[in-house]
């Protein structure tokens, strides 16, 4: 494994361990996109499947069961303990209008036409949007707290390195996977403005992201 892989991990982890424990800790899930959460807990369902049929390397598979169990103890924690704090008027995006693209193109494009591959091949594309709900919230409710954003930052971090990742291993390798880097590449443009945002506002001590409102 090489460094920007393994750093992306620990990126992805910590963005998740963030926002668990904000949530847990705050006994609010005010300003979270609980649509968000079941989408990241979808595409780790669909993408660890092969925990039941193989295994890679320990490594491999505790990073699986660790990223499964917080991704639905998040979603515990959004939709049955502090449900009263859950802003469900400003999480109104669309989410069918992500899942039924994705789905499809999963059954279009893929390297293979088995079931497992076919809800992995979902599972890539699916994370590429899955934090949407997230940003059009933030979006509709003008501003962010300080530990969300830290949130996205090192959900976004994770992707850049992975995108890292992919380039290093083209040419350590020789290996692309066409489908991986094109749904990142999706992903990291969608936080673009938000990595602008954050350094400019967030690092300078503001202890909120205010957000253009939407017209």
């Amino acid at each position: 494994m090489n460094i920007f892989r393994l750093a992306g991990d620990v990126s992805h982890l910590v963005a998740i361990i963030i926002l668990f424990m904000k949530i847990r800790r705050s006994k609010s899930c005010a300003g979270i996109s609980g649509k968000s959460q079941v989408l990241f807990a979808l595409v780790f369902t669909t993408r660890y499947l092969d925990l039941f049929t193989s295994v890679i390397s320990i490594y491999n598979t505790v990073m699986k069961v660790v990223f499964l169990a917080l991704a639905y103890a998040t979603v515990y924690l959004i939709y049955m303990r502090f449900r009263s704090t859950f802003d469900s008027e400003s999480d109104s995006f669309r989410v069918e209008f992500l899942l039924v693209p994705v789905a499809g193109l999963s059954f279009l494009e893929n390297y293979a036409f088995a079931p497992l591959e076919i809800l992995w091949t979902f599972s890539i594309y699916l994370e590429s949007v899955a934090i949407l709900p997230q940003l059009f919230m933030i979006t509709k409710t003008g501003e962010a707290e300080s530990i969300t954003t830290h949130y996205l930052f090192f959900l976004g971090l994770y992707r850049a390195l992975y995108l890292a990742n992919w380039v290093w291993r083209y040419h350590t390798e020789g290996f692309f996977d066409q489908i991986a880097v094109v749904s990142g590449v999706v992903q990291t443009i969608f936080y673009c403005d938000f990595f602008y945002l954050y350094i400019t506002r967030v690092l300078r001590g503001s202890g909120k992201m205010s957000l253009p409102m939407p017209i």
